[in-house]
């Protein structure tokens, strides 16, 4: 039988929406909160577990593609997209879901493709300015 993935062991290996850079992710359910642990190159990023479920709830409602608009933690993220929403006091809860600061940004770069991954959505492939929607 093989080993569930998105464990430390046998993590999620994701590629960026345009394709361009490898990641992997994996849920680390003993950390408080919860979080997934995504690792590009040497840089580690955490952001909290409840955005898979989170993101997808506000995606169905959404209705519609969203542009993902991925932006670092230091650039302010632009309006109606992905990156704005993981970041807005409007979300579920109330701020970042990315966790380590100085790197909470690029929610909109790394959690569609584990969306994708899992079923939950389905994600524009294209150099530059892609979207996202609920499946």
């Amino acid at each position: 039988m093989p080993a569930e993935q998105g464990t430390k062991e046998n993590p999620w290996v994701l590629k960026t929406p345009p394709g361009t850079s490898e990641y992997t992710l994996y849920k680390d359910e003993s950390h408080d909160p919860p979080i997934l642990v995504c690792t590009v190159g040497k840089t580690v990023l955490h952001y909290d577990l409840r955005a898979i479920a989170d993101l997808h709830a506000m995606l169905k409602q959404h209705g519609d593609w969203m542009p993902l608009g991925s932006a670092d933690e230091q650039k302010p993220a632009i309006e109606g997209t992905v990156e704005a929403w993981g970041r807005s006091p409007d979300n579920p809860i109330g701020g970042w879901y990315g966790l380590k600061k100085g790197y909470r940004g690029r929610f909109g770069m790394y959690l569609p493709p584990l969306l994708e991954a899992l079923g939950l959505a389905e994600v524009e492939h294209n150099a530059r300015n892609n979207r996202m929607r609920a499946l």
